[in-house]
C-alpha cells in the first residue's frame, strides 16, 4: 500500500511540475514583453498641419520615420499622433504638450515651452537661438495650361490654410483673386482663369489627374515650412534622432509630395524670404487684412532672408 502511495504521489508530482512549466513557457514570455514595454522611453510626437500638404499624410510619415528609428535606438518609442491646430491649441491651453512636435505656420503658442535647438534656420531662430528647425517644405507656383506666361488673362489665387499666398503674389507682383484651394483648381481647369497661383498640393492634383500644366515657380517667398521643436528637455537626443532621421533621407520626401528643406528641386528652388514660424495669429490676420487693402511694403519686418 505504502509503495502504491509513493508511486502516485510521484506521478502526481511529477504531473503537477509539467503543468507548472507548461504555464510558465506560455505566460512568462508576454509578461516579459510587457515589463519590457513598460521600461521603453515613450516620447510623444504631435503632428500638425497648418497648410495643405502635396499627397498623403505628414503624420503617417512620420510613423514611418519613427519606426525606423526605434530599430536603431533600443528601448525607444515614439507616439506619433495627430492634431488639428485648433484641437493642439486647446491642448496647450489645458496644459497638455507634446514631447515634439511637427507644425506649421499660425500655431504661436507654445514658444516659451520650446527647446533650444543646436541647428540655424532664419524662420525658426527668436533672437540667437533656433527653436524651430524645418524638415520638409512645399512651394508656390504660378500654373498655366499653356506654356505661355506672357499672354494676359486673369489669375486665381489658392488659398488653403494659414500660409499667405497672397504675401507670395504681391512679392512676385501678380495680382489675383482668392478662391478656396479647390474651387481655385477646379476653375482655373475649367478655363475660368487663365493662371493659378498654387502649391504643391495642385501640382500633386494635377499629376493623379494627368493634367499637362505648365509651371513658373515663385521664389521671393515662402511660408510653406513644415517645423520640428523639441518641447521636452529630457527627449532631446531621441527627437533629434528623429529630425536627423528624415534629413538623411530626403528622397523620401516623394511619398507626400514635399521638398527637401535645404535642397533645390525643378519645381521648388530655394526662397529668398520667410517669416518667422511662431509669428502669432494676430500678425497674419493683420498681414492679410493689409494685403486685402493693397497695402505695399508694410511686410518687410514681418520677413526674414533665407
Amino acid at each position: 500500500m505504502k509503495e502504491f502511495f509513493k508511486k502516485h504521489v510521484f506521478s502526481l508530482a511529477c504531473f503537477l511540475l509539467a503543468v507548472v512549466l507548461i504555464l510558465l513557457a506560455i505566460f512568462y514570455p508576454e509578461e516579459k514583453k510587457e515589463e519590457e514595454k513598460a521600461q521603453k522611453k515613450v516620447v510623444r510626437v504631435w503632428n500638425v498641419d497648418t497648410f495643405e500638404g502635396g499627397k498623403g499624410s505628414r503624420t503617417s510619415f512620420l510613423k514611418s520615420a519613427a519606426r525606423r528609428v526605434e530599430k536603431k535606438l533600443d528601448g525607444v518609442y515614439y507616439l506619433v499622433s495627430s492634431f488639428t491646430p485648433e484641437g493642439a491649441r486647446q491642448a496647450f491651453c489645458e496644459g497638455n504638450f507634446p514631447d515634439v512636435l511637427s507644425f506649421g505656420i499660425g500655431l504661436d503658442v507654445f514658444l516659451e515651452k520650446s527647446v533650444a535647438l543646436p541647428y540655424s534656420f532664419a524662420g525658426g531662430e527668436v533672437g540667437k537661438d533656433c527653436f524651430a528647425y524645418p524638415w520638409c517644405r512645399g512651394g508656390y507656383a504660378l500654373f498655366s495650361l499653356k506654356d505661355d506666361f506672357e499672354r494676359e488673362g486673369k489669375t486665381v489665387i489658392s488659398s488653403g490654410g494659414n500660409n499667405l499666398a497672397l504675401l507670395s503674389a504681391a512679392m512676385s507682383e501678380i495680382e489675383g483673386e482668392e478662391l478656396p484651394s479647390l474651387t481655385a483648381y477646379t476653375k482655373f481647369l475649367n478655363g475660368e482663369y487663365e493662371y493659378l497661383l498654387g502649391t504643391q498640393r495642385d501640382l500633386c492634383r494635377f499629376r493623379s489627374r494627368g493634367v499637362e500644366v505648365y509651371s513658373r515657380p515663385l521664389k521671393a517667398y515662402s511660408d510653406l515650412y513644415q517645423y520640428f521643436s523639441v518641447l521636452n528637455p529630457a527627449v532631446l537626443p531621441e527627437g533629434r534622432a528623429l529630425l536627423e532621421s528624415i534629413l538623411s533621407e530626403p528622397e523620401r520626401l516623394e511619398e507626400i509630395g514635399m521638398f527637401p528643406a535645404f535642397s533645390e528641386t525643378e519645381f521648388a528652388p530655394l526662397p529668398e524670404k520667410t517669416p518667422l514660424v511662431f509669428s502669432s495669429r494676430e500678425a497674419l490676420a493683420e498681414i492679410r487684412s493689409q494685403l486685402m487693402r493693397g497695402e505695399e511694403n508694410f511686410h518687410e519686418k514681418f520677413l526674414k532672408t533665407i
